[in-house]
This record gives C-alpha cells, sequence and structure tokens, in this order.
C-alpha cells in the first residue's frame, strides 16, 4: 500500500497531525504500534458489536452474548470478608429492567463509571448470583455514552479494538474513522489489478474501509471470524507480499553461481561398512535430491523435514562427505551446545576411519580452534550460532548444515552464507510441520521429507497419569530397569523458586534418590558446564546412570537407545512440539519404550487437548497439524522468527487456500520480473514490508 498527500509519502505521515490526537495522545496510539496513518488503517478491530439493534433488557436471555445501555443507578466497590477480593459492582436500568455487571479485583474502575453514566455494555448474560432471579455479566466489555451520539458508535455494526490505559476503544474508534474518511481516497494499491481481480478479491480502498466500519448488512459471523472477503483481501495482500520475498530471495539463488561438486563417491562407498544399520527407501530418496543440488552450478537451498529419529543427520552426513571429497568444508550449526556436541561426537566417531578431521566451536569452548579451521585442517566444523560470530573464517566453506531451522532465522541463516561464495545450503528439522506453514517459513528452499522410520522401530505407548499415582509411577519405574533399561525424568525448571510452583530437576534428583536408593541417578541440566554434560550423557549412554533427571535441554540430539522410559513432570506445561520432541528421546532401539505423561491439575481445555493428541498419535505430522490448530501460527514455535515480517492479520490455519493462491501469483510474478522493474510500486512497497530483514534486491 503506498499513501500520498499533497506529494508526501503519507507512509510517514504521524498520527499525532491528525484531528483528534496531539502530541500526548500520540504517546498513547504509539503504545499500541500506531505511530502512522498506515499503522492506523492496518490496526484491524479484534472484534465486532452488532449495535444496530441493542437488546431491552427485559429480551435478553441467560447464557447468550448481548449489548445492552442503560443509565447507571449505583456503583460501588465491595469487600468480600475473609477474602483477598474486591468486586466493582454496577447496575443499569434502561426503563425495561435492571443489569448488575461485575468487575473482579479491578476497584479502580469506581473512577471510570460513576452513578448517573449513561453506558453500553457487551458481555455474555449469567443469572444473577445473589437473588438466582434477574440479570448479570461478569467483566463485560463497557463504553460511556456521552453526548455524541453519532452514528460511529451507535446503530451499526461497531468495531472494537484493543487499547491502552488512557485511551478508550471510542476515542480510537473516533481517529480511525476520521483517517478513513480524509486518507483512503489517497491510497495507491500495489497489488496489480488483474491479480485481486483473478482471484474475485475487493479492491484495497474498499476493503480498508469495509474491515473498520462494515456496512449494517455484512455477516457479523464472518467479520468476527476475520473472514469477510475484505479481510481475505487484507490478508492476502499481506501473504502476497511475504511470498513475494521468499520468490526473489529464491529466484536470486538460482541466479547466483554456486559450486558445481563432481564427487568419486570414494567416501561414500565406505560409509555403509561403518553405519550399524542400512537406509531407508525415503534416506536413499531424500539423498539423491541433496546431491542432484550439489552437482548443479547454482548453490542447493534445500529443507529436510523428518520426524524425530528418522535419520536426518546421517543424510546430512553424506552430503557433507560429497563436499569433503571434492576439496570443500562443511559445516554443521546447532541451536544448543549440547546438540552441537552430540553431532561432534556421533560424527567423530564415523568418520574418523575415513582419516578425516572434525572439530567444535561453541560459546562456552575455550579451545577455539580459529586458526586451524582457516587453514583447513579440519574437513567439518560442529558448533553452534559461535559459527557466525565476527573472527571465524573458513579456508574453502563448500556446504553449510543448520540443524533444528526454527530456532535461527533467515538472518543467521544469510550470515553464515557470507562465510564463503555462495556454500551449497542444507537445513534440518525434527519439528513436524503442516506443509502450509512449511510454505511460509520455508519458502525460499526446495523441500525433502523423510516419510519413513527405520523398520525396527516401535511405536512409543504414550500414557497420562495424574500426579496422585505416584506409586503406580514408581513401580513401573522398577519393572524397566530391573530389566536392565533406562529412564528419563524431565522437569520444567532446574530449582525451586518462590514466583512458580513447579516441581524442579534438583528437588527432583534428591526425591528420587530417596525412593530408590539401589538405583545410580544423575542431574543434567544447561547450567552445567559444557564438559560436565559431555560425561554425564556419556556415563548414561554407557549404561553407567539408570536414571537421568533432567530439564529439556534432552530434547533434541539425544540418543541412548537402551533408555525406554521417558517421564515427563508437569507435563500440561509444556507445548505439543516440545512433548513430541522429548518423546522422540526413547524408542531408538528395538524395546518396547513408554512415556508416561504426569499432569498437575488444575489446567486449562488448551492443556487437556495437548495431552489427548500426545495419548492418541505418534504421528508428528498429525501432531503439527493439531499444535497449529490450538495454538495458531502466531505461537507455532514458541519464539519468532528471526529475520521474518511478522504476519498481523493474515493467519494461516484460516487461510491455507489464500496462501497457495498468494504463493502461486507471487512467484508467477517473480518468473515474468525478477526485480519488478516493470512495477515500481509494488517493489517499494514490497521492500518496505521486508525492510531490515532481508537484502531482496541486489541490483538498482
Amino acid at each position: 500500500m503506498v499513501l500520498q498527500q499533497r506529494g508526501k509519502d503519507l507512509h510517514d505521515f504521524q498520527i499525532q497531525y491528525i484531528k483528534g490526537v496531539g502530541p500526548k495522545r500520540a504517546k498513547l496510539f504509539n503504545r499500541l504500534g500506531i505511530k502512522s496513518v498506515k499503522d492506523a488503517l492496518y490496526y484491524l478491530p479484534y472484534r465486532y458489536e452488532d449495535r444496530s439493534s441493542i437488546r431491552k433488557i427485559s429480551n435478553i436471555s441467560y447464557g447468550s452474548s448481548e449489548t445492552v445501555s442503560g443509565k447507571v443507578t449505583s456503583a460501588e466497590v465491595i469487600n468480600l470478608p475473609g477474602r483477598n477480593l474486591k468486586i466493582f459492582e454496577l447496575v443499569i436500568n434502561d426503563g425495561s429492567g435492571l443489569l448488575k455487571a461485575r468487575w473482579f479485583n479491578q476497584p479502580f474502575m469506581k473512577k471510570n463509571l460513576r452513578a448517573g453514566d449513561e453506558v453500553l455494555l457487551y458481555g455474555t448474560v449469567k443469572r444473577n448470583s445473589y437473588w438466582g432471579i434477574g440479570f448479570e455479566m461478569d467483566n463485560p466489555e463497557y463504553e460511556i455514552i456521552d453526548d455524541d451520539i453519532s452514528s460511529v458508535h451507535m446503530n451499526r455494526i461497531v468495531p472494537v479494538y484493543r487499547v491502552t490505559s488512557g485511551l478508550s476503544v471510542r476515542q480510537v474508534r473516533s481517529v480511525i474513522f476520521n483517517i478513513t474518511n480524509t486518507c483512503i481516497k489517497d491510497i495507491i494499491d500495489p497489488v496489480p489489478e488483474e491479480i485481486f481481480k483473478r482471484n474475485a478479491l475487493p479492491a484495497l480502498t474498499e476493503s480498508l474501509y469495509n474491515v473498520h466500519f462494515p456496512d449494517t448488512s455484512a455477516n457479523i459471523n464472518l467479520l468476527n471470524r476475520g473472514a469477510s472477503d475484505f479481510h481475505r483481501r487484507l490478508s492476502f495482500d499481506e501473504l502476497f507480499m511475504f511470498e513475494l520475498g521468499l520468490a526473489v530471495i529464491k529466484k536470486g539463488s538460482v541466479l547466483e553461481k554456486g559450486t558445481a561438486f563432481k564427487p568419486e563417491g570414494r567416501l561414500l562407498r565406505r560409509l555403509p561398512d561403518l553405519l550399524p544399520f542400512r537406509l531407508t527407501a525415503a534416506q536413499e530418496r531424500v539423498f539423491n535430491e541433496i546431491i542432484n543440488d550439489m552437482k548443479k552450478p547454482h548453490p542447493m537451498n534445500r529443507l529436510i523435514q523428518g520426524d524425530v529419529g528418522c535419520g536426518k543427520t546421517v543424510i546430512a552426513l553424506m552430503a557433507m562427505l560429497v563436499a569433503v571429497e571434492c576439496g570443500y568444508q562443511s559445516a554443521l550449526m546447532a541451536p544448543t551446545e549440547i546438540l552441537a556436541e552430540q553431532h561432534y561426537i556421533n560424527i567423530y566417531r564415523l568418520i574418523e576411519d575415513l582419516g578425516l578431521k572434525i572439530c567444535l566451536l561453541t560459546g562456552s569452548k575455550k579451545d577455539r580452534p580459529i586458526d586451524r579451521i582457516a587453514s583447513g585442517e579440519f574437513d567439518i566444523i560442529a558448533g553452534t550460532h559461535a559459527l557466525i560470530q565476527e573472527g571465524v573464517i573458513f579456508k574453502n566453506l563448500g556446504l553449510v548444515v543448520i540443524d533444528e531451522q526454527h530456532r535461527f532465522g533467515v538472518m543467521q541463516r544469510a550470515l553464515l552464507r557470507k562465510k564463503a561464495l555462495n556454500p551449497d545450503v542444507l537445513v534440518m528439522t525434527a519439528t513436524p510441520i503442516p506443509r502450509t506453514l512449511s510454505l511460509t517459513l520455508y519458502g525460499d528452499l526446495d523441500y525433502s521429507i523423510i516419510d519413513e522410520m527405520p523398520p525396527d522401530r516401535r511405536p512409543i505407548k504414550t500414557l497420562l497419569f495424574k500426579s496422585t499415582r505416584k506409586e503406580h509411577i514408581y513401580s513401573i519405574i522398577k519393572e524397566e530397569i530391573k530389566k536392565g533399561r533406562q529412564a528419563y525424568v524431565v522437569y520444567p525448571i532446574i530449582e525451586e523458586s518462590e514466583k512458580t510452583d513447579l516441581r524442579s530437576a534438583i528437588v527432583g534428583k534428591n526425591a528420587f534418590e530417596k525412593v530408590f536408593p539401589e538405583f545410580r541417578i544423575g542431574l543434567l541440566h544447561g547450567r552445567m558446564k559444557a564438559q560436565e554434560r559431555e560425561q554425564i550423557m556419556a556415563s548414561f549412554k554407557q549404561g553407567e546412570i539408570d536414571i537421568l533427571v533432567s530439564t529439556t535441554v534432552i530434547e533434541v540430539g539425544v540418543d541412548v537407545p537402551n533408555a525406554t522410559l521417558m517421564i515427563i513432570i508437569h507435563a500440561e506445561r509444556f507445548g505439543l512440539s516440545q512433548l513430541h520432541q522429548l518423546r522422540g528421546r526413547i524408542g531408538r532401539g528395538t524395546y518396547e519404550s513408554y512415556c508416561i505423561l504426569i499432569a498437575y491439575e488444575p489446567y486449562g481445555e488448551e492443556a487437556r487437548s495437548r495431552l489427548d493428541i500426545m495419548v492418541k498419535s505418534n504421528d508428528g505430522f498429525q501432531i503439527a497439524e493439531e499444535d497449529l490448530n490450538i495454538r495458531g501460527p502466531g505461537e507455532f514455535f514458541g519464539t519468532r522468527q528471526s529475520g521474518m515480517p511478522d504476519l498481523k492479520i493474515a493467519n494461516i490455519a484460516r487461510d491455507a487456500k489464500l496462501l497457495n493462491v498468494a504463493r502461486k501469483e507471487a512467484f508467477a510474478l517473480i518468473d515474468k520480473d525478477p526485480e519488478l522493474k516493470g512495477l515500481p510500486v509494488l517493489r517499494k512497497s514490497l521492500e518496505t514490508f521486508w525492510k531490515g530483514k532481508m537484502e531482496l534486491f541486489k541490483t538498482g
């Protein structure tokens, strides 16, 4: 979107100059992220109220969500005896009946609402809790009706915005109404007309006006779901800009010159003799896709996605051997030190017999072999984000492998690529990602899925227990360890804290030592030094520890085939993806394995849904789809993608079909005009959307 007024770009037109704002109120708008006219136009209502027919109190019914208005007859703060609880109670009268509204622990509202005020309330109608008759609302939305009874606030479908202290919904609505009526005419639509018409989408100006101030005939259910035609147009624009940027990045990498690897297969032919297993058909298919990429004269950018335990790392190692055989170094970057260490140990054992050298580079490692990396002494360098720090120089980096890609981001990947002249890039993740979301997050990459598990892997049985069933859980642990197996016990925190009631790993270890004095119990957590963690994991892997009490540092990369029991304390506090990753630490051998989820009540419906899904399914992709539905795309990864523009309007779960349309249109457009030279307005909008995130255009 481009806004212009008297030759000035209204992207830069500050909110304080809009009628009804000014410098003081502008600071409050800034808290909401509204600094310019553009910000205000794209600050969408979070819901809508149909005030075209405000109900009489006498006509409302229990359990329904209603909008009522009336005069405040009383407004008092009530202190409940014996409880540290204050309730602000309000009674309104509209001439047909009375309604009581209550707000809990918000006594300050007495300053906002007084007897005699005309107010509008929106909330769920309940039966009066004291008398058993009459109407009541708990924590309703409210608005004071002043002398201004214009059609902006009443007698229509009214937008409701999120606000901040000192700024009312009514004030925000008035300012945005003013902006839509004075500035929308100055908008130049950056999306080519044939694209939005081809997809039956309304014009941008029409869409912006109607998402804020819809006609009374509009479908309020579609509005509240963000699924009206006008919402869809704005969502499309956002997805289109997102995919357009990814298309430019991908097209740019295709046009770049890279290394065309020409391996003879000398090292690869020796690898099967060193592996304790045969590759699955899926592993062989994915490796063929990789080797075909590596032979091409432009940089590979490929994602390997596969469930925990499917064998991604060995495929990455095979790609690294191709690079090494052709005279190039390979770098493997992992998100945590413990995972980088695990990769280092596993790869070291395999390549030692091939006469190759690997080193480890992490932030805490004192012995930093930077000079030896620069001299080319090491063939493979495993490490954390320390690999992209200034001062780390490679002699001839040909391949970059990035593990658990969602922990990093586009920018970090770009920094590692800058360490060499357009190296091949292979990223891999054990976090199953729904297809729709992967198109958004990894749209600049080619995509390979290892969709087959090794034939000797048995499905893990997952059981859910309440925290009160300790004795039964203890008996399961005892039985497994007496068979010669080992167990993980995972806690959410390292030590107890006054700020939380969560059980901790340190206290848990002490408790398990008292319950099982005959067993060897170890402790592992992120505050330990890298060498200490490595020693503990080595002891566990060698069978010298029976029960390993840990935090989530074992979430990825740890491989102990003899461990058959995973116990997760406070399972209700973990996300689905994390629970699935932790479960993936067991079942890596030929023995029957069990994951026990211990939940502490009370917990909400969302937590209950997560736990039920874990019990029902071992399929990481099904779990990922459910996780996306429960949490929504904004929270899917727990941390934001570093280097990715935020999606503020579009919802990947809701707008999956729209995403596919936007992707198709964006990639087709970049195929025709890679640098958008024929569409300067769109190019400017694209650079604004991706501002500071990625260097999209290298010329011009």
